[in-house]
């Protein structure tokens, strides 16, 4: 199978490459980031990065939305964001400077679209070490919060892309991703794996609700379905939190 690489650099995780090869069955170009010999993207494999988006919004109620996205990948995920009319303001945070690069000069296919978005701004930056800051995601204004803060970066909770990640998926590290969001807000978190009750179980004694979702869709390649999995978390609503005041809330 040809592919052409129109990128390559090295990384501090490893060589990144951006290919495109013909997928001569579909009849379709296919464009896929590499990490090493690990396949982190495809634009053939589309439909739970969208999703991530859509679940994520759906939970949220009335208004316009400040949103932000960990890892910006092929796209997809901030596409699927700023295709919903509430949204005032999209930031997506991606600590690979060449995936950044690749949508500006638009040698990945949605980078136009999203460049072009006034509502839209990439934040060169590790996503784990802002979530666990106090200054939040945004450098120009610092301990800004959010009503959905959705994150496709690792393989899953516990297949990680770098071992420094793990204490982001830990109570502690959800708990100081929770300052973030604003009350009633969502956080997303896409997962190559099936549900995990065990980490949802952990997103619920953090979160006001939280609860996994299957995304299952048609591997074209293996003709046969394939099942992805969208965590959703939601903290308390405002009146509840007002509430609660005094004593003791989990966020």
């Amino acid at each position: 199978m040809k592919f052409e690489e129109l990128d390559y650099r090295p990384t501090p995780i490893g060589a990144l490459s951006l290919r495109r090869r013909r997928e001569l069955t579909l009849g379709k170009d296919v464009f896929e980031i590499k990490l090493g010999e690990d396949f982190l993207m495809s634009s053939l494999f589309t439909a739970s990065e969208i999703a991530l988006a859509d679940l994520g919004l759906a939970a949220l109620s009335g208004g316009t939305f400040d949103v932000v996205v960990g890892g910006l990948g092929l796209g997809y995920t901030a596409k699927a964001v700023l295709e919903h009319k509430g949204v005032a303001s999209l930031i997506v945070v991606e600590a690979l400077e060449a995936v950044i690069d690749w949508h500006k000069t638009g040698l990945l296919p949605l980078g136009p679209a999203l460049t072009a978005d006034p509502r839209c701004r990439f934040v060169h930056g590790d996503f784990f070490a802002l979530a666990a800051s106090p200054a939040s995601f945004d450098p120009d204004a610092p301990g800004r919060r959010y009503d959905a803060i959705l994150v496709d970066i690792d393989h899953a909770p516990d297949a990680l892309l770098d071992a420094r990640n793990a204490s982001f998926y830990r109570p502690d590290g959800l708990r100081l991703l929770a300052r973030h969001l604003r009350p009633g807000g969502v956080f997303g978190l896409w997962s190559n794996e099936q549900p995990d009750a065990a980490f949802t179980a952990r997103l619920g004694e953090i979160f006001a609700s939280a609860r996994a979702e299957p995304v299952t869709f048609h591997n074209p390649l293996q003709d046969s379905p394939f099942t992805q999995t969208v965590y959703l978390a939601q903290t308390a609503p405002a009146a509840v939190a007002e509430s609660h005041r005094g004593g003791t809330v989990r966020f």
